[in-house]
């Protein structure tokens, strides 16, 4: 559905937002850098980065979802089964 403002307005509204946000990350990623330790092979810094990667890299809508899709939990298809939630 297209928005009824221009990318324009859109980018006059979110454009603080967007890098106040951006900045935020930025620091983490500084704090974790001075910390003591090694987070390099953690599977929570590869996802982070390969969502980084969806936004660096992708040029077209859908990338909130891309991203939900990446950290979200992959359930097999009888979860409902394990956790007893058939229907009788």
């Amino acid at each position: 559905m297209p928005s009824p403002m221009t990318a324009a307005e859109v980018l006059d509204r979110e454009f603080l937002e967007i890098r106040a946000k951006i900045l935020e990350l930025a620091a983490s990623f500084d704090r974790l850098h001075r910390s003591e330790g090694v987070v390099q092979g953690d599977p929570r810094v590869i996802l982070i980065r390969e969502a980084l990667d969806v936004l660096a890299t992708t040029d077209r809508g859908g990338r909130a979802e891309e991203i939900q899709l990446l950290f979200s939990r992959q359930y097999p298809d009888d979860w409902r089964r394990d956790y007893d939630l058939e229907t009788v």
